[in-house]
C-alpha cells in the first residue's frame, strides 16, 4: 500500500507550500514533491503601469523580504532608464538591505531553526516553538528579540515602515537618513554586535552538538547560485557567480541571466523551476539562498564575517554541500550584516541631503536589477517604452531559484530516513532545555 506523509504549509514565503513523501509498499520512497503556488502573477499586475510604480507593488509580494523587493526592481528601472544615482543613495540602500538581512536572518535562526535543535527534533512539536524557547531561556529570548527589533526598527527609519517600504525612488532614495535617529542607532549597534557573537557561539554549540547529523544527512552536491561583487560577498550589488559541484567558479553579468538559468514548469507543480544551463556544461540543478552565497564567496566584507567563514571552511572544506550547514552560513551572514550596519551607521553620506537625481527621464530600453534576498538570488527583468510605462516583467524569486534543489535534498534526505535507517547510531544530543 502506497503511503503518502504531507506537511502542509512548510512555507508562506513567496507563495504558499506544501510538502509530500510517497512510499511504496515495499518501503522504497517513491516520489517527493514541494508544491508551491508561485506568485508570477506580479508580473501581470504591473504590465501598462508607469515603471516607477512597479518598486511600490511588488514588495506586496513577500512580508519577509519586502525589501529586496522594493530595491530591486529600482534597480531595474534604472538600469533601463541608464539612471545613476548619487553615492549617499547607494549607500542608504546598503544600510537598508542589511538591515533587513540582519532582522530576516535573526528570524529564521531563531524562531524557526533553534526551537527543533535547542528542545530536540523528536520533542513534543508543541514545543518546538519560539515560545517555549523564551520561555524556558528568558536571557537568550530577550536578546534574540532585542536584536530583531533594532533590525526591524532600523529599516522602519529608512524605509517610512518596516515591511512594504516606500523610500527607494528611481534616481535614489526620497530622503537621507534623520541625524538624531542615526545617533540613536549608533549608539546600539555594538551591543548588537555582541549580541551576534553570542549568537554565533550557539550557532557553534549546535553544530558541535549535531555533528553526525550535519555530516552525514542530507549532503547533496550541486550548484550553487548567488551574488558576489569581485568574489567578495555582497548581497545589493555584483556579478551571477554560479559554483559547480566540485568548486569551480564561474562569472556571468547579470544581463546575461537567461543564458546562464533554464525555467520550466514541472507536471506536478504551479511553480516555475529553474536550473543551470551554460555553454560547455552539463545541466544541472543549483541551490542558492546562504550556503550558495558563502559557496560562491572568495572571502566576507568584513572581518568578523571572514573569521567566521574561516572557521566553517576549516570544518566543512572550501565549498560545502551540506544541508544543515545552512543554518551556519546564515549566520556568517548575519556576522556580516550588522558590521556593514555599523559602518554605515558611521559614514556621514547617511545623513547627506544628496541622495537622488532629478535628471531622470523616461525612455524606452530593458533593465535588469539583481539583488540577494534572505532566501537567494531575485533578478528583475524590465521592459519600458519610451513614455515609461511597463511594457513586460520578468521576475525570478528566491523561492523559483530553490524548488529543484529542495526536491533534489528532500529526496536523498527521505531515501536516507526511510530506506537506509540513516539516523540510527548518529549521535543526538540531550535536548538544551525540556
Amino acid at each position: 500500500m502506497v503511503k503518502e506523509i504531507k506537511v502542509e504549509p512548510v512555507t508562506r514565503l513567496e507563495g504558499h507550500g506544501d510538502l509530500h513523501v510517497v512510499i511504496g509498499d515495499d518501503g522504497k520512497v517513491k516520489d517527493v514533491q514541494f508544491n508551491i503556488t508561485s506568485t508570477r502573477f506580479f508580473e501581470k499586475f504591473v504590465e501598462g503601469r508607469y515603471c516607477e510604480h512597479v518598486p511600490r507593488i511588488t514588495p506586496r509580494i513577500c512580508g519577509i523580504c519586502p525589501i529586496p523587493h522594493h530595491l530591486t526592481p529600482t534597480k531595474a528601472v534604472e538600469d533601463a532608464w541608464d539612471v545613476e544615482i548619487p553615492e549617499p543613495a547607494y549607500k542608504l540602500r546598503q544600510l537598508f538591505i542589511n538591515a533587513k538581512q540582519y532582522s530576516s536572518h535573526l528570524l529564521h535562526f531563531y524562531a524557526l531553526a533553534a526551537p527543533d535543535f535547542l528542545v530536540g527534533p523528536f520533542a513534543d512539536p508543541a514545543l518546538r516553538n519560539v515560545v517555549h524557547v523564551i520561555n524556558k531561556m528568558p536571557d537568550v529570548g530577550k536578546m534574540a528579540l532585542k536584536m530583531m527589533d533594532f533590525g526591524q526598527k532600523l529599516c522602519q527609519e529608512i524605509g517610512g515602515k518596516s515591511v512594504h517600504p516606500i523610500s527607494a525612488i528611481v534616481g535614489g532614495m526620497k530622503k537621507p537618513m534623520d541625524e538624531s535617529a542615526r545617533d540613536k542607532f549608533l549608539k546600539k549597534v555594538d551591543e548588537q554586535i555582541e549580541f551576534t557573537k553570542k549568537t554565533v557561539e550557539i550557532g557553534l554549540k549546535v553544530v558541535e552538538d549535531y555533528w553526525d547529523v550535519v555530516a552525514n544527512v542530507g549532503v547533496v552536491p550541486t550548484y550553487y547560485l548567488a551574488l558576489t561583487k569581485n568574489g567578495v560577498h555582497d548581497i545589493y550589488d555584483g556579478d551571477i557567480r554560479v559554483v559547480t559541484p566540485d568548486g569551480k567558479k564561474l562569472d556571468y553579468d547579470v544581463h546575461d541571466y537567461l543564458e546562464v538559468i533554464g525555467e520550466h514548469i514541472p507536471k506536478h507543480s504551479y511553480a516555475t523551476h529553474t536550473y543551470y544551463k551554460p555553454a560547455g556544461y552539463p545541466e544541472g540543478i543549483y541551490r542558492a539562498n546562504c550556503l550558495a552565497m558563502i559557496n560562491a564567496a572568495d572571502k566576507m566584507a568584513t572581518p568578523l564575517a571572514q573569521e567566521a567563514l574561516e572557521t566553517f571552511r576549516a570544518k566543512l572544506g572550501e565549498i560545502s554541500h551540506h544541508t544543515f550547514a545552512y543554518h551556519w552560513a546564515r549566520l556568517i551572514e548575519t556576522v556580516e550584516a550588522i558590521e556593514n550596519v555599523k559602518t554605515l551607521l558611521e559614514d556621514p553620506d547617511i545623513v547627506n541631503p544628496d541622495c537622488k537625481t532629478l535628471d531622470v527621464e523616461p525612455k524606452e530600453g530593458v533593465g535588469v536589477g539583481i539583488t540577494e534576498a534572505p532566501r537567494g538570488l531575485l533578478v528583475y527583468n524590465i521592459w519600458s517604452d519610451a513614455e515609461g510605462i511597463c511594457k513586460k516583467l520578468n521576475l525570478m524569486v528566491a523561492t523559483n531559484h530553490n524548488i529543484a534543489g529542495i526536491e533534489k535534498s528532500l529526496m536523498h534526505t527521505a531515501k536516507q530516513v526511510f530506506e537506509q535507517n540513516a539516523l540510527d547510531g548518529l549521535k543526538l544530543p540531550d535536548p538544551w532545555i525540556k
